[in-house]
């Protein structure tokens, strides 16, 4: 069994991640460290699991990726709560998504 699975079937999470969430990462990635925060920004139905969905989120640095339901629950730390409210964001493609985080509309999260 791969080191992914094992986490996988110790963790299961239900994180029920919506846009404008924040959330952590629980390993490195992206040239993020632990703990580097990161804002959903589309939500989907997951390619893996029907009943599940996977989530798009931009991290500190500008990059991006979609997690699949198992991979939040490997890859992500439990939505934060923070004092602020979420953050709307209507994704429409990733040309924009990195035109919004070089103007620094994320900047109310990530500073």
């Amino acid at each position: 069994m791969s080191k992914r699975s094992n986490a996988f079937r110790n963790k299961r999470l239900k994180m029920d991640l919506k846009v404008g969430d924040v959330v952590t990462l629980a390993v490195p990635m992206f040239d993020n460290l632990i703990g580097t925060r990161g804002v959903v920004y589309n939500v989907y139905p997951d390619f893996e699991d029907e009943n599940e969905e996977g989530a798009s989120i931009i991290f500190e640095n500008g990059e991006y990726d979609g997690f699949s339901y198992e991979d939040q629950q490997v890859f992500l730390n439990e939505k934060n709560t923070f004092p602020y409210q979420k953050l709307p964001y209507n994704f429409t493609n990733v040309m924009k998504l990195t035109e919004d985080f070089k103007t620094e509309y994320w900047n109310v999260i990530f500073i």
